[in-house]
């Protein structure tokens, strides 16, 4: 089932995120908090909610839509960030890399408000 994927996914990004934050404030510099709290926020919290949601709606879950959401949003939670701490590091150059990620993460976060709105109760 993608939900319970998309909460060990989120579990790894968020223990990797925390470790990534740990290292920053040892060598005080934090340069890349912007692509670290995406990293955390996106990929770690948004995920495991959506988890989350699948695991309590089994009918949201189960459905092949709710796995391309699943998909779709841990590629784009990844890329994402780190197209941010790419251009932090490298350069405007990279502008694409985390423009392509925010795009793959807008169109999953649609793809499960569709989700929800087929499969919620009002």
């Amino acid at each position: 089932m993608i939900g319970s994927l998309m909460m060990r996914v989120a579990a790894v990004i968020l223990v990797v995120g925390m470790i990534w934050g740990i290292e920053m404030g040892i060598r005080q510099n934090f340069a890349m908090a912007a692509a670290h709290a995406h990293f955390n926020l996106v990929g770690g919290v948004l995920l495991f909610v959506f988890g989350l949601y699948y695991r309590l709606v089994p009918a949201a879950g189960g459905s092949a839509l709710a796995k391309w959401q699943g998909w779709l949003h841990i590629a784009g939670s990844i890329l994402f960030p780190a197209g941010v701490a790419v251009v932090i590091g490298k350069g405007e150059a990279f502008i694409v890399l985390p423009i392509i990620g925010s795009l793959i993460v807008l169109a999953a976060m649609a793809l499960f408000a569709l989700i929800v709105f087929r499969t919620s109760r009002a």
